[in-house]
């Protein structure tokens, strides 16, 4: 899979699906006076966690008890549904939210608990995202995670190309101008790449378009040619020779950012503590952002859920939309760095200020942009079975030199293959 700050392989909707009818007592993990909460190291802000671990804001004597599960959390998650007993009141979705609809039954529907007079706090195709094709709303809004282009100025000057990010938005609108561009910059500096490998162009190409691989009622759209286009461009990147070939997980992966390999790469926002700022400090000053070609797009964002066995429905209700408000959002992007949902947010002093890392540039900006044009798209519960067969015969274009046609028509086999196993089609 591309690379990602939560990477959580789906086990597949069937398997969700045959998972979720488990029998057992009906119970909620923690004691009577406390709401049990689920979710993975990295997606919440400690300090509004340590209030609510006191009191749960508007329920004196109710308190938070929180797990933060390192390893295999969905697995752990479902499991604990299935077995109806000792399942925690909350617990957070991962941005595959959409793989735990066909067991929508196991939650509580938000609307009933107030959540429609919220709704106009947040963005409209992250709300979306958390709604059933029944008009359940199963998931709260907490991050998003909105793309631009980021680039290693230094390098790109010396290209002779004006690096100011208005400049470089003109000079590369959409896919074609930024492949120019590249080779423009491989030209003058060779052995530059303007991605990472091939299944990052695939990814956040389809991560701009307004639909993906099924359809809300069910129709797979995956072999159509919104999807070929997206699997054509990254291997028309990887044939132009500007894609560095290294995988994700490979120990290139973090080298060709500190070596000044890869000098422009079409990331999420939260691709920047996890790229330059971890894997080349030394690179402080020397990147800037601008608009993604292609426009805009989203990768990456997680939701709250509360499960039926939850022991105060109304009161995890509370603390989950009081910790996902406009100022909470904008404290939890100071650590653990995670984009708001609330466009109320993006004015915060505190997302606001100039980031020295990118020299001196309010890179808030870009993103919060990027998120409020972003088109929004239909997520299925298929989506990884789908998406895991194409990438797959992208990395045997890239590394084994297979032919394109034939690993599309391979890979649409397998999704068919997949696909009818898990009776979606």
């Amino acid at each position: 899979m591309p690379l990602s700050r939560r990477t959580f392989l789906a086990a597949g909707a069937a398997a969700a699906a045959a998972g979720l009818t488990g029998c057992g007592s009906r119970s909620s993990l923690g004691a009577a006076n406390e709401l049990s909460m689920w979710t993975w190291v990295g997606s919440v802000n400690d300090d509004l966690i340590g209030q609510a671990e006191k009191s749960i804001p508007g329920y004196d004597g109710l308190k938070l008890a929180m797990t933060r599960i390192g390893s295999n959390y969905k697995t752990k998650v479902l499991t604990a549904l299935a077995g109806k007993s000792l399942v925690p009141d909350i617990v957070a979705i991962n941005d595959d939210v959409a793989t735990y609809f066909p067991n929508a039954d196991q939650f509580h529907d938000l609307y009933e608990l107030g959540a429609k007079e919220r709704e106009a706090d947040f963005l409209p195709w992250k709300w979306k995202l958390g709604v059933t094709p029944q008009n359940k709303m199963m998931a709260y809004p907490m991050d998003t995670g909105p793309t631009a282009l980021f680039y290693r100025s230094d390098i790109l000057a010396k290209a002779g190309i004006d690096v100011d990010p208005a400049a470089i938005a003109g000079q590369a609108p959409d896919w074609d101008t930024y492949i120019a561009l590249g080779k423009k910059i491989q030209q003058a500096v060779p052995g530059s790449s303007i991605t990472d490998n091939v299944n990052s162009i695939f990814s956040y190409r389809m991560a701009q378009q307004p639909k993906r691989y099924m359809t809300a009622d069910g129709q797979y759209i995956g072999d159509q040619d919104h999807v070929r286009e997206a699997f054509d461009l990254a291997v028309r990147v990887v044939k132009e020779g500007l894609s560095a070939n290294a995988q994700d997980g490979s120990t290139d992966a973090k080298a060709i950012i500190s070596n000044g390999k890869l000098v422009a790469f079409i990331g999420a926002v939260w691709w920047a503590q996890l790229g330059p700022k971890n894997a080349a400090p030394k690179t402080k000053g020397l990147w800037r952002v601008t608009a993604s070609p292609g426009g805009a797009g989203n990768r990456g964002g997680s939701f709250l859920a509360i499960t039926k066995y939850c022991k105060n429905p109304e009161a995890a209700f509370a603390f989950i939309s009081w910790l996902e408000t406009a100022k909470n959002q904008a404290q939890a992007f100071l650590d653990p760095v995670l984009f708001p949902s609330t466009p109320a947010s993006y004015t915060d002093p505190k997302l606001s200020g100039p980031d020295e890392f990118f020299g001196g540039q309010r890179i808030v900006d870009t993103f919060a942009e990027s998120a409020k044009k972003y088109p929004g798209a239909y997520f299925s519960p298929y989506d990884s079975i789908i998406g895991s067969p194409l990438s797959a015969e992208l990395v045997n274009v890239e590394t084994g030199g297979k032919s394109p046609d034939q690993a599309w028509n391979d890979a649409q086999h397998q999704i068919e293959r997949e696909l009818t196993r898990a009776g979606a089609i």
